[in-house]
């Protein structure tokens, strides 16, 4: 099963909340964790890598807190995941930061996998943080017969 681990998921969460408050307000950990009723120390853990990764700029002292850079419609999905991820990679074979592969010389699926990975991939940096923090609503799913 392919699957984002929690803190990918929770980062999005909490990228959602910065998207959808006003332009470079400044928000703090605990009430972050407050309305996304998440751990503390889980949305401070997500919001230091989102801070590294420069998706989050940090202010320090009594008012400090986070904030966005640059406006969510510039910020991507695929940005966020990798900040939290690394590289995204679906077999081990397209993670740069490993050589497990004891068979990459003659794989014959190899560059398959890079294409799949490359459309994923895609996929993520064509979505925006913007259109994350905007409820869609989907008509409900026909039952297949």
């Amino acid at each position: 099963m392919l699957r984002l681990t929690r803190q990918a998921d929770y980062a999005i969460v909490l990228m959602t909340h910065f998207a959808g408050a006003p332009e470079k307000k400044v928000q703090n950990a605990r009430d972050l964790a407050k309305c996304a009723g998440l751990p503390l120390p889980t949305v401070s853990k997500t919001l230091k890598a989102l801070g590294r990764a420069g998706l989050l700029v940090s202010y320090r002292g009594v008012k400090g807190g986070y904030s966005l850079p640059r406006p969510a419609e510039e910020i991507t999905v695929a940005e966020i995941i990798e900040a939290t991820e690394g590289p995204i990679a679906l077999t081990e074979c397209l993670d740069t930061a490993t050589d497990e592969c004891g068979i990459e010389f003659c794989c014959p699926v190899r560059t398959n996998w890079q294409r799949i990975n490359q459309a994923v991939r895609d996929a993520l940096r064509n979505i925006p943080l913007s259109d994350m923090a905007t409820t869609v609503t989907f008509p409900p799913l026909e039952k297949v017969q």
